[in-house]
């Protein structure tokens, strides 16, 4: 990466601030020319910023940080100018017009860091989710990704994997020679140990919903209720309600936060066999919903209910059909009898789904990963030792894409495509 790069990084203007961000082997002659003498590194300076011309454009903090000890790895500076757009577009055509700067790619600071060994694939991903945290859950969990909580036991498996390995390879190569330790006992503890660690991560619940929330899906027959207990819970009326049975025909959803705890609310089309090809299209969609949901509020005949282990049985419309025997809950939108008590079983069943403060929680491509050093473990538990070596070995391959160290080329431009242009 030899060229310089350049964006604002702070949000779009107008702002009070702006922070454009130069990274790159040409970002120190660049601060020169549009501020003079470099500051001290890490040192805030007030400068006047000039354009090629000599016309001033704004006046400034400027920093300096020389690589490598920066967050991209190379040398960086900051400009922390007025946040109005004429300021910052000025500035931005200024750096624009230098010899070797070009403007950044989307994640372009980041891939940068990851490539330069500053932060690891783990963490940027983590970086990622922080960026898009809109709830306490998210940006805990995130921060500690970021921060580097799962590269570190990932790393800490590494390390055993590697002591395991060398011990076998050992006994495998000197065995018999008799100044080398020949039990396996030893690791194959090991193996075991990382492995229940492995088991134990994948069984958390998995990241997405952290991300993308729980998914709450509505069913049960045409014209139970779903649509209008669905508006009730999404705060406004996403879905269209009518006496007419079968009125919603096709999947909709609601994003929507409870006590802080991301849900994505599922209205789906009444479940019964038809000839109407249209609806049968919106059945099969409502029964392709039900076989993803985290939690099923079924709103019909409690004993027709499908088995799930997050069903919730509602009685809808109490205020008018009374109370109905086998639900877990009677409700009545109209009259709010029970919608408490509702909301407040779905918090409790919701924060059961997710990620606990102190848990790690992995994202789908950390879980394959992880699945595939398990497998490898798992071949570890053979007697054969060539077949316990290869297992370790097969292990310390999966861990490795965990952190970008290994097989990561074909996903970098996807993850990094996710963030901001100045990141």
């Amino acid at each position: 990466m030899t060229s310089t790069i350049f964006a604002l990084s702070s949000g779009s203007p107008p702002a009070a601030i702006g922070v454009i961000r130069i990274s790159g082997p040409r970002a120190g002659a660049a601060l020169e020319a549009l501020a003079g003498p470099l500051p001290a590194p890490r040192t805030a300076a007030l400068r006047w910023l000039v354009d090629g011309r000599g016309d001033r454009l704004d006046r400034a903090l400027i920093l300096w940080f020389p690589g490598p000890r920066t967050a991209t790895g190379e040398d960086l500076a900051e400009l922390h100018v007025h946040g109005g757009r004429a300021v910052v577009a000025a500035l931005q055509a200024a750096l624009g017009a230098m010899d070797g700067l070009r403007p950044a790619e989307p994640g372009e600071f980041t891939r940068r860091a990851f490539a330069n060994g500053v932060i690891d694939l783990a963490e940027a991903e983590g970086l990622g989710d922080l960026l898009a945290a809109e709830t306490e859950g998210q940006r805990r969990h995130a921060l500690a990704i970021a921060g580097g909580a799962l590269s570190r036991q990932v790393e800490a498996w590494q390390q055993a994997i590697l002591e395991a390995s060398a011990r076998i390879e050992a006994i495998l190569d000197f065995g018999d020679e008799g100044d080398v330790d020949a039990d396996e006992a030893r690791p194959r503890a090991i193996a075991d140990g990382v492995a229940a660690g492995i088991a134990r991560l994948l069984a958390a619940p998995p990241a997405e919903r952290l991300r993308d929330g729980v998914r709450v899906v509505l069913a049960g027959p045409p014209n139970a209720g779903k649509s209008t207990l669905f508006n009730a819970l999404a705060g406004r009326e996403a879905a269209i309600v009518t006496d007419i049975p079968g009125t919603t025909r096709d999947v909709i959803e609601a994003p929507i936060m409870l006590a802080g705890q991301p849900i994505l609310l599922i209205d789906t089309a009444g479940l019964r066999d038809g000839d109407d090809p249209v609806e049968r299209i919106g059945v099969a969609r409502a029964e392709d919903a039900l076989a993803g949901a985290d939690i099923v509020l079924w709103l019909g005949d409690p004993g027709a209910a499908p088995d799930h282990p997050g069903l919730i049985r509602i009685g809808a419309r109490c205020d008018t059909t009374g109370h109905t025997a086998g639900v877990d809950l009677s409700v009545s939108v109209h009259a709010g009898e029970g919608m408490d008590r509702l909301r407040d079983l779905l918090i409790d069943h919701v924060r059961a789904l997710l990620p606990r403060e102190a848990d790690l929680a992995v994202n789908a491509r950390q879980r394959a990963a992880l699945e595939e050093a398990l497998e490898g473990l798992h071949l570890a538990t053979s007697t054969d030792a060539l077949l316990f070596a290869e297992g370790l070995r097969l292990a310390r391959v999966a861990l490795d894409r965990i952190t970008g160290r290994a097989g990561i080329e074909d996903m970098l431009d996807g993850l990094f495509g996710r963030f901001c242009i100045g990141k």
